[in-house]
């Protein structure tokens, strides 16, 4: 009998223990997690473009590893690229304002997305990112195949935490 009991209250934990993560993912995959505002030409929302993290993964994924400033080893980071999402929404403009989810701020030329095979990562390490890893969403550019991108400018344009994007 105890055995038993021990059996159904172990098996209650891992039920609810497996529970958030898929709570969180169901909720995540539904909700907005994504908005492009500004000069686009395609909307489907009142505040302009708002991707939910399946309709970021319908787009084409691209994969990339690279040493950042923020962790000690390479990663591989994976996403669509940006210029795939401008694409999507119909962009025009000069500049990209991306916002983070503390409302961090950083500009980003718009021409960095065709020059630069820059990435909105979803994943690292084939793992989506949570808000604790720089995630869910993190712009990223290959610093390790383009030595230009290996500056202060660069890193400083690779936002984390990503909310919005506002092209002007």
């Amino acid at each position: 009998m105890f055995a038993f009991r021990r059996m159904i209250i172990s098996l209650g934990l891992l039920f609810f223990a497996a529970l958030p993560s898929h709570a969180e993912d169901a909720v995540r995959a539904k909700k907005p997690i994504l908005t492009l505002s500004g000069a686009i030409s395609q909307t489907n929302s009142d505040s302009g473009y708002e991707f939910d993290m399946a309709m970021l993964e319908q787009l084409p994924q691209y994969s990339f590893t690279t040493s950042t400033p923020w962790f000690p080893e390479p990663h591989k980071f994976s996403g669509p690229l940006m210029r795939d999402i401008l694409t999507k929404v119909g962009a025009q403009g000069e500049t990209l304002t991306a916002i983070a989810l503390n409302d961090y701020k950083v500009s980003i030329p718009m021409d960095n997305s065709t020059r630069f095979n820059l990435i909105v990562a979803t994943h690292k390490d084939d793992k989506r990112m949570s808000v604790r890893e720089k995630g869910p969403l993190f712009v990223i550019y290959p610093f390790d195949s383009d030595s230009e991108t290996q500056s202060q400018v660069y890193y400083d344009q690779s936002i984390w935490q990503l909310k919005a994007i506002h092209i002007d």
